[in-house]
């Protein structure tokens, strides 16, 4: 296994090190079909592909499909596959979302459109969700290649939807949750999912186990928001004040600009469309003037409860205890 990530594994917070001991054999396994998929004969593509799979981080999707299926079944070689198959799928949009983010830092480390360029960017983006579809065309059955697929697709229009809604300071809450649902969420159901599926669960289980990872989704998403605005970079290791720059309206925003009369509302418009990158702070006197920051972690919260209640049906062993672990660690994380 490449050097370089085993020791950045070795960096991941000591509570993902902890959480994941129950699977930690089969992340191992993930972590060696990883370095297998990444490999390419040519070493300018074998390079980039390992530069930006540094930048891929916690391992959260891969730890997922292995949870779901150790609390509801048993493992088999499959799960491994599927498990570094959704890790490409998401390192492929964390590339994709530093060229539309302009992002130049992810994990303590150069973006690839940073260190290269945009076209080496996209097209490593490319590269990746290829191989994650091959892999996952590995496994028996046709349910792993369409489950990935039309994960990606949601994830897309998720994405689609979030650019046709920049600037667009009316979006509702309502249609805020319903696009991070699409561009975020889609990906760790689709986790669950696919682990007790191949844990030959019943459908049911399967299915709140879906449920568990979208509420999850949503809550990281969330709390990712909140890091956007309120993040130190130096701890978060990666550009923050993006979806300012971008003109992203996130929760923070809409409840802000809900709570604020007409005149105060213009105002806080003007600071967001206004020219320069100070925008974060000067923003949160806003923030804090009318409780925006409380109102937000608490709706973060009051998603993972629900994504804690949908493990309430399976039978209680410690992958079970571990995904209810993560319910909390999505939303005090720092990074």
């Amino acid at each position: 296994m490449d050097q370089q990530l085993v020791n950045d594994q070795a960096k991941l917070p000591a509570v993902l090190q902890a959480l994941y001991a129950p699977v930690r054999k089969e992340l191992d396994a993930v972590e060696e079909t990883l370095q297998r998929e990444l490999h390419s004969d040519y070493p300018f593509v074998d390079r980039l592909a390992r530069h930006g799979f540094r930048l891929g981080g916690k391992r959260l999707r891969p730890a997922l499909v292995l949870l779901a299926g150790k609390a509801s079944g048993t493992l088999t070689p499959a799960h491994v596959d599927l498990a570094a198959a959704v890790e490409l799928i998401h390192t492929a949009t964390l590339v994709h979302d530093d060229v539309l983010d302009e992002a130049i830092l992810r994990r303590h480390l150069d973006t690839v459109n940073a260190r290269w360029d945009n076209e080496a960017s996209v097209l490593l983006g490319d590269f990746l969700f290829t191989r994650a579809i091959c892999l996952s065309a590995e496994v028996d059955g046709s349910f792993a290649c369409r489950s990935i697929g039309e994960a990606a697709q949601t994830m897309c229009e998720g994405e689609l939807r979030q650019i046709e809604s920049r600037g667009n300071y009316e979006l509702t809450e309502e249609e805020y949750l319903d696009i991070i649902t699409n561009k975020t969420a889609a990906l760790t159901a689709c986790c669950c999912r696919l682990g007790s599926h191949y844990a030959d669960a019943e459908p049911e289980v399967c299915e709140a186990l879906a449920r568990f990872g979208r509420y999850l989704g949503v809550a990281f998403q969330i709390a990712d928001d909140l890091l956007d605005l309120l993040g130190d970079e130096e701890t978060a290791g990666k550009s923050l004040g993006t979806d300012l720059i971008k003109q992203k309206a996130t929760l923070p925003l809409i409840r802000l600009l809900d709570r604020a009369d007409s005149s105060q509302r213009d105002e806080v418009i003007a600071l967001l469309t206004a020219d320069g990158i100070l925008k974060r702070e000067a923003l949160h006197p806003w923030l804090e003037r009318f409780d925006v920051l409380p109102y937000t972690r608490e709706k973060a919260i009051s998603y993972t409860r629900l994504a804690g209640e949908q493990l309430e049906s399976l039978p209680p062993s410690e992958a079970r205890d571990v995904l209810k672990g993560l319910t909390d660690f999505v939303v005090t994380r720092r990074q």
